[in-house]
This record gives C-alpha cells, sequence and structure tokens, in this order.
C-alpha cells in the first residue's frame, strides 16, 4: 500500500494532499484527516496506511497556508475560521467526497468541528484527538507567542519552532527524518512562517468555542474522543465534559500520550478508530 502525494488547483487555491486508495474491500465510507498547529498531513503518515488496508479512501490535506499547500497573502486569504471552512468546502466538492468520516487533531482542527456544524449531512462520524472543543481551552504560550507585535514575525521565521512546539506538545523526540519534513516549508521560504503568525492572529478561538460546545448538544452524529492525558494544553476534563453533553459520544483516555497522539502512539489510536470508521456506504 503506497501514500500518494497529490496536488490539486481549487480556485484561486492549490492544495498539497496525501491519500491512499482502499484495499480489499471498497463499500466503506472514506476518511478525512485534518492536522493541527503547526503540524501538516504528514502527522498521519502511520494512521493512513491502516485505514486503506481496512478498505477505506484515506484523504489527508495539508490546510492552506501550512506544510506544501499554497501560502497566500493575507490580503488574498484571511486565515480566519471562515476563509479555511470555505476553502476545506471547495476542496471536498474538488476531490468528490460526499459523505465521510472526520478525523480532526488539535488546534485548526477545531475548524474542521466548524466544518461539520455547518455541513452535518456530510459527515457520518467524527474522531476527536486532543482539540479544542472547550470555552476554557487557550492557546498556549508557546503557540500564542508566535503570534505577538514584532516578536511573532521573527519566530515564525525559526524553522525550528516547529521541533519546539511538536516536541514540546508530544512530550517524547521525534525522530530528525520526521523533523526534516515537518522544518521543509519554512526552510523554502518566508511565506510559511507568515502564514502560521496569520492563522494564530485570526483564530477567532473564543467565538469558535462558544459555536462549538453549542452546536454540539444538538448533534447526531456518534463521536469518539480519544484523548492524550498528559497534554500540556488540553487537559482531559475538557474532553470529560464535552462528551457528557453529547447524544452518541465516547471517550477513550490514552495514557502516556500527549497532544498529538498519532506521532508516537498510533497503534494505540487504531485499536479504537479502526471499528470506528467502518462506517458502510449505503447510497
Amino acid at each position: 500500500m503506497s501514500i500518494t502525494e497529490n496536488k490539486i488547483q481549487v480556485g484561486s487555491l492549490e492544495w498539497f494532499y496525501r491519500e491512499a486508495l482502499p484495499i480489499g474491500r471498497t463499500d466503506l465510507l472514506p476518511v478525512l484527516l485534518l492536522h493541527g498547529l503547526p503540524s501538516q498531513s504528514y502527522s498521519w503518515r502511520n494512521i493512513i496506511p491502516a485505514l486503506a488496508k481496512q478498505g477505506t479512501r484515506v484523504i489527508a490535506p495539508d490546510w492552506i497556508g501550512f506544510g506544501f499547500s499554497a501560502k497566500p497573502d493575507k490580503r488574498d486569504f484571511a486565515y480566519t475560521p471562515d476563509a479555511f471552512i470555505t476553502a476545506l468546502e471547495e476542496f471536498v466538492k474538488s476531490i468528490e467526497l460526499e459523505r465521510f468520516s472526520l478525523v480532526v487533531q488539535g488546534f485548526l482542527g477545531s475548524v474542521g468541528l466548524q466544518y461539520v456544524l455547518r455541513h452535518p449531512e456530510q459527515i457520518a462520524n467524527i474522531a476527536i484527538l486532543n482539540t479544542p472543543i472547550s470555552s476554557r481551552a487557550k492557546l498556549p504560550w508557546k503557540i500564542q507567542q508566535m503570534g505577538l507585535p514584532l516578536a511573532g514575525e521573527i519566530i515564525t521565521q525559526d524553522p525550528l519552532l516547529v521541533d519546539r512546539t511538536l516536541e514540546g506538545g508530544s512530550r517524547y523526540i521525534i525522530a530528525e527524518k520526521d523533523l526534516n519534513i515537518y522544518r521543509k516549508p519554512f526552510l523554502k521560504s518566508s511565506a510559511a512562517g507568515r502564514s502560521l503568525l496569520a492563522t494564530i492572529r485570526n483564530l477567532q478561538l473564543r467565538s469558535a468555542m462558544t459555536e462549538i460546545e453549542v452546536g454540539f448538544k444538538q448533534s447526531h452524529q456518534p463521536i469518539l474522543i480519544l484523548w492524550g492525558m498528559i497534554d500540556p494544553w488540553l487537559p482531559i476534563d475538557m474532553a470529560q465534559d464535552f462528551v457528557s453533553s453529547l447524544e452518541q459520544g465516547s471517550l477513550i483516555k490514552l495514557n502516556s500520550v500527549g497532544h498529538y497522539p498519532q506521532e508516537h502512539y498510533h497503534e494505540t489510536i487504531l485499536e479504537d478508530l479502526l471499528p470506528f470508521v467502518r462506517v458502510k456506504n449505503t447510497d
């Protein structure tokens, strides 16, 4: 099974995405994987093959402004949740996804949850990995400082911010070969840093959390929450409160796992994720 790396032009924006086609069974709904800050679709590298082997088409895009997708100037792309949602709508349409399972992780993954609330008819079920889902969620200082006036412009041009953030959030060392891929966009162009800066300054986390808290109380989709217990930024009580408000929600606590569970604990995640997204296409 191979993961292909693809680019698609959607309007004025070029999306980069990783994809694996199903092996064997083909009657399952596809799965869309959305990464967090300051990551990219590469973070799903150990999840994608297992999903494809199960029989699902798997798509993991780099958000606009991140990884190897386009990094438009802030005058051309607002880097607000609404801008990301509109771009994602067009991307989903372009790759011909009609109904699918959604997996989100991290800050920016929350935009995926806002997408769900605006397009519930497209979403069969949702898996949430350490994503802000509470009005108590705050941008961690490690990320917040990247949006500071003057200092932010400097910090976001340092490729090592990837090492500090991904390893700080996960609480584990990441292999150099993997960090090289995460750093590459920042080494290639200053646009990567400018896009990150614009995203952090325009994330509108407070209003996003209100939309998510209120909206999911009326949601009917099954929701699986997989939560790293040693996340330094998003404590478990946020996940517990959120799942208690859901019509169909379950929470799996992941011991010794931090903010980016898929980086080091993909095998643990897959134990529950694989059966959860095994949803037949009934069309």
